[in-house]
């Protein structure tokens, strides 16, 4: 059961509350004589967990639990960071938070109201040094809210006390309520914009430390075109020429320095050890708030760190002010080089972002590119500027970067790939400026057998995303009719990738031409919006190409959970069917929001390296006609 998004925390007598606990969401199967413990996309927490999942022999109850398992820092405050380092880090502090119970001895409770379940779950459950009844308070929301904050923890889940315990459902008898971070900060200029936005492209930010205008960070985010107008009016009138700073900061577009006379209200992800806001959001002016009010804040405030919009999981945290660091990921030092360089210019995101993400997101997109080598594409300079592709690591590669040769008939030489199994590989990969992931469909040791069939579709300029959308769904309908799940995923650009596990049973030609019979059923369905025409002179400019030809050896197409070198920072993000509608756009799954989302939903692409169809049984029943 799920809960929904609430802003505000609030009092009730039919409602109880509970911590918002940042971990992973976990049922335990106590039913059997051979536990289960596995993640809401049923991914296996038994033997990464072995510390919890062996304190189920103390149970003496068959039960089936729903809970939170939970990472302790040394401060004792829950950390959704080193749990992700759980292979790191076998002796972590580690607690199984459970908060309701499915089934107790043979029947169901899942229809019994919220506060009978939570009755019987505590008595029926043996508390461990691991396993831990999840108490609530009842009624005082406002004041648990409260208290939530004060411990700095992410927030509280509200539950109705009658509610039953429905699956698989987002019920508003469920609401989760966090916390957001806003702070008063000083405008201290503003930078040229850049593209076509007018105005000014962002705000140069500073509050007062020990009594030291100090600088803050910048925001180019959270205005629209009348609001840059308004706040450039109020600006212009109050320019100076040198910076109010003591220590200019460095800034990627010339600035118009400004008396620090304006303060506005800023919402951000967290702030850095050296006073930096992490992507700071502008919300407003805050002309009742005067510029010697912005100090510094506490140390207590400073260190709360809920919700992130990226998490970082590397053991040393890039900090903003460090252009060059080493670090340390699965034993191998990996040099950082220039954090601070450009690489999205209009969204204002630095490679330091780049690694970041990857870092945050590794446990999901790694098992998408274990083993398979990668074409690079590389970006040295950022979005804006030339890339190059490289295929061959060369000879400048650390040793512990793993490669495998293939032979290339066309070059008529063995080329070196690199592929990427590890945190530390993905880091050293998107320092050398490797902003999207561009993994083979087979993995070693067998390439010539791929893992899953693809089906690109790939629009012209001409057509909608919501065309692109409709030919998705049909593709879907195609699939059903002939008994496949499909798993489809937005390329993050301007299409759609739509991914069929084959489980290497069959080589990449008769992949391929599997793909091909899928794509004409398609095209006949939608010959007005689609073609199958290859050549770009001879393609009609208003259709969307049904590009079966990205099952070929050595094809790569951005893997799922992939940065695409694209304004806005988007993310190859998959999809369930159900949520491929209208209106829907490539844009709306980010840098900025792409975690949250694939922890909430899971890896919904983990069924594409599965078995597999079987492909003769579906010829069967293909209208080939």
């Amino acid at each position: 059961m799920l809960a929904k998004p609430h802003e505000e925390a609030f009092d009730d007598e039919d409602w109880l509350f509970e911590i918002k606990w940042d971990g992973y969401r976990a049922i335990a199967d106590l039913s059997t004589d051979q536990p289960l413990f596995y993640s809401r996309n049923g991914i296996s927490f038994f033997s990464k967990f072995e510390k919890i999942s062996r304190d189920f022999e103390n149970q003496i109850h068959h039960m089936i639990l729903d809970g939170e398992i939970v990472a302790y820092d040394e401060n004792g405050k829950p950390n959704f960071q080193w749990l992700q380092q759980i292979g790191d880090n076998p002796d972590l502090a580690l607690t199984y938070q459970v908060f309701d119970i499915l089934w107790l001895n043979g029947h169901s409770t899942e229809e019994l109201p919220l506060i009978q379940r939570k009755e019987l779950l505590k008595e029926a459950l043996v508390e461990t040094d691991v396993i831990r009844y999840c108490d609530h308070v009842a009624e005082k929301g406002i004041e648990f809210f409260s208290q939530m904050k004060k411990m700095k923890l992410e927030g509280m889940i509200a539950k109705k006390v009658n509610s039953i315990y429905v699956e698989n459902h987002r019920s508003s008898d469920w609401l989760k309520i966090k916390f957001t971070n806003t702070e008063e900060a000083i405008i201290c200029g503003f930078t040229e914009p850049r593209g076509s936005r007018e105005g000014f492209g962002a705000l140069i930010l500073g509050k007062y430390i020990d009594g030291k205008l100090t600088y803050s960070g910048h925001t180019g985010t959270g205005f629209n075109r009348e609001l840059i107008q308004e706040i450039l009016q109020k600006l212009e009138k109050i320019t100076v020429s040198k910076s109010p700073f003591e220590i200019k900061p460095k800034t990627n577009m010339p600035v118009t320095w400004t008396k620090p006379e304006l303060v506005c209200e800023i919402k951000y992800s967290e702030i850095t050890k050296d006073g930096i806001f992490r992507h700071p959001v502008f919300i407003a002016l805050r002309e009742d708030k005067n510029p010697e009010e912005v100090k510094n804040t506490s140390e207590e405030t400073e260190t709360i760190s809920q919700p992130k919009m990226t998490k970082m999981t590397t053991s040393k945290k890039i900090k903003s002010s460090e252009n060059e660091q080493e670090i340390t990921l699965n034993r191998h030092k990996v040099k950082l080089t220039n954090q601070h360089k450009i690489y999205f210019p209009k969204d204002e995101i630095t490679k330091s972002d780049v690694i970041e993400y990857y870092q945050s997101v590794a446990d999901y997109i790694l098992p998408h590119l274990k083993n398979r080598p990668l074409s690079l594409n590389r970006f040295p300079n950022g979005i804006e500027e030339q890339n190059f592709y490289q295929k061959d690591a060369g000879d400048n590669i650390p040793d512990w970067i793993k490669t495998t040769k293939v032979y290339s008939e066309s070059n008529d030489e063995d080329i070196d790939y690199i592929y990427c199994n590890d945190k530390a590989t993905l880091a050293y990969l998107n320092n050398l400026g490797c902003i999207d992931m561009n993994p083979w469909n087979s993995s070693l040791p067998d390439l010539d057998h791929p893992d899953f069939l693809v089906l690109d579709l790939d629009p012209s300029k001409k057509n909608t995303f919501d065309e692109v959308i409709e030919t998705a769904l049909q593709v879907n309908d195609v699939l059903e009719s002939v008994k496949i799940h499909g798993y489809c995923k937005t390329s993050g650009s301007t299409g759609i990738h739509i991914y069929i596990p084959m489980g290497g049973k069959y080589d990449f030609d008769q992949v391929k031409d599997f793909a091909h019979l899928l794509m004409k059923q398609v095209n006949e369905k939608l010959p007005k919006l689609t073609t199958l025409e290859r050549s770009l002179q001879k393609r009609d400019n208003k259709k969307i190409y049904l590009d079966y030809l990205q099952n070929r050896t050595g094809q790569t197409l951005a893997s799922a959970y992939s940065l695409r070198p694209k304004e806005g920072a988007s993310v190859s993000m998959p999809l369930e069917w159900e949520e491929l509608k209208k209106g829907l756009k490539p844009t709306d799954f980010n840098i900025h929001n792409a975690l949250d989302r694939i922890k909430e939903k899971g890896d919904l692409f983990k069924p594409v390296l599965g078995k597999g169809i079987d492909m003769m049984k579906v010829l069967e029943l293909l209208d080939l006609e």
